[in-house]
């Protein structure tokens, strides 16, 4: 029997979920296929949240070994219990996903547990466990399949010494020498996170700097605090193999650097070169869609693709893997789908690393505006000359303001410190209200508070910094 809908969105995701809520609250009727057994797709099972979580811990963790006492806090002798700590991760992601699972029935959205395979561009057939498959009928199809690791030639992934970041947000024990391939995003928050619960920490990185694509000032700041924490960075560094000794439970890291090979002996290894599109068993070729080189899906301003009443959003469409851009393509492509106005400005969505100190930046970088012939001026400013980052007794980085040389507009900003995550929602709303440096430098930010650090660079930008 065939059921018919309006709009039908296979991925649980928060793409896929944020876009079911959108198209329901715009009237339509709305089902949601997910085959995983919990909603919330890659961000809040196995991705943003419970990183989060062991990120927090293992900072209380590093604080109550070597800060507490400067604070006149004295807890005697400080051990690890890390089933405590992964059963702590796993409360706040359950907690969450239920509150998913909470947010569709709220809306009247139907999750359909299976995999959704596009037979036509108005019919999806879900494939459920119990075999019996589920026939719809829809104007409207969604993708929002995400993400999963990437693969890199060479390695022998075997799940349990050498993994990808699922495997590693779950371990029972610190392994002793963890090397980490890539200095992305992923492998800096693991990697730091393993090395304050006490781990040997070496990151393998094919290019001349961390963080690449982040602005270069930055980059190079935060691997020297890095550095300071304990982690072992080993750039220009070409990964050749990773072979598995399944009698010593470790593995064998073989690289290429300085036109020599060297190896690393690990206990773990954490395979972080990047993320790729899912789309196995979507059934495109139906459709006569075909994925661009990277494994993305081509899709127009309203997140159309070839197939007009087929959308895609997310980490299958071009632009960085990240939640809130897949949300914010959820909302425009719902919108669109009901006649409404739809855009996301992709220069001002922010970029987020939850390292300590955090990373955090929006627009475009000193490189990228160099590449445009862009002429710019540059504030900045230290948290070291902040009061309320000398009381928290976290004074490292600096926030940077890139203003147009003429305009004064705001094109891009940088911040490595204390709260940068939450801090750069500031330039972000500002940049999509195309506000100036003079701008930010004249509203009134609360003393004492980390937020002056920015209006004191939006200052820095005229050469009229007060406090250094």
């Amino acid at each position: 029997m065939t059921e018919q809908l309006d709009v039908v969105v296979i991925g649980g995701g928060v793409g896929g979920y944020v876009c079911a809520i959108r198209a329901a609250q715009n009237g339509l009727r709305v089902a949601l296929v997910e085959k995983n057994k919990t909603l919330g797709g890659t961000c809040l099972n196995v991705g943003c949240i419970p990183s989060k979580a062991l990120l927090e811990s293992s900072e209380l963790y590093a604080k109550a070994q070597h800060q507490f006492k400067e604070h006149g806090i004295d807890v005697g002798s400080v051990s690890l219990d890390m089933t405590r700590l992964m059963q702590r991760k796993e409360r706040v992601v359950s907690g969450l996903t239920k509150g998913v699972e909470g947010l569709l029935r709220k809306n009247k959205i139907e999750w359909i547990k299976g995999t959704g395979c596009i037979q036509s561009a108005n019919q999806v057939i879900v494939r459920a466990e119990d075999a019996k498959d589920r026939v719809l009928s829809t104007r409207f199809v969604v993708i929002a399949t995400g993400s999963i690791p990437a693969p890199l030639k060479g390695i022998e992934w075997d799940g349990e010494v050498v993994v990808s970041s699922t495997e590693a947000l779950s371990w029972s024990s610190v392994p002793k020498h963890l090397v980490v391939i890539g200095a992305g995003v992923i492998g800096l928050e693991l990697g730091s996170v393993y090395a304050r619960l006490g781990a040997r920490v070496s990151v393998l990185e094919y290019q001349s700097q961390i963080l690449p694509g982040v602005d270069a000032e930055v980059a190079q700041l935060a691997q020297r605090l890095f550095s300071k924490q304990g982690l072992e960075f080993i750039l220009n560094a070409r990964v050749t193999g990773a072979v598995l000794n399944k009698k010593s439970k470790q593995a064998t890291v073989s690289f290429d650097k300085d036109a020599q090979s060297v190896t690393l002996q690990a206990d773990k290894v954490l395979l972080c070169v990047g993320r790729r599109p899912y789309s196995e068993g979507l059934g495109l070729d139906n459709l006569g869609l075909f994925l661009e080189k990277n494994g993305t899906l081509w899709v127009n301003e309203h997140y159309q693709t070839k197939v007009p009443n087929v959308y895609a959003v997310g980490d299958m469409i071009a632009g960085p893997m990240l939640a809130h851009k897949a949300e914010e393509e959820g909302v425009a492509c719902a919108d669109h789908m009901a006649g409404r106005y739809a855009h996301v400005n992709y220069q001002a969505i922010p970029n987020v690393i939850y390292t300590h100190p955090e990373i955090a930046s929006v627009g475009d970088t000193e490189e990228q505006l160099k590449a445009k012939g862009i002429a710019y001026k540059k504030g900045s400013f230290p948290f070291m000359a902040n009061g309320r980052a000398k009381a928290m007794a976290d004074t490292d980085g600096f926030v940077k303001i890139l203003a147009d040389e003429k305009t004064d507009r705001i094109l891009g900003a940088h911040i490595v410190g204390p709260r940068a995550g939450d801090l750069i929602a500031e330039l972000a709303v500002a940049m999509e209200f195309k506000a100036s440096a003079e701008d930010i430098a004249m509203a009134v930010h609360a003393h004492p508070t980390l937020a002056e650090v920015i209006k004191e660079a939006a200052l820095g930008v005229h050469g009229r910094t007060i406090h250094f």
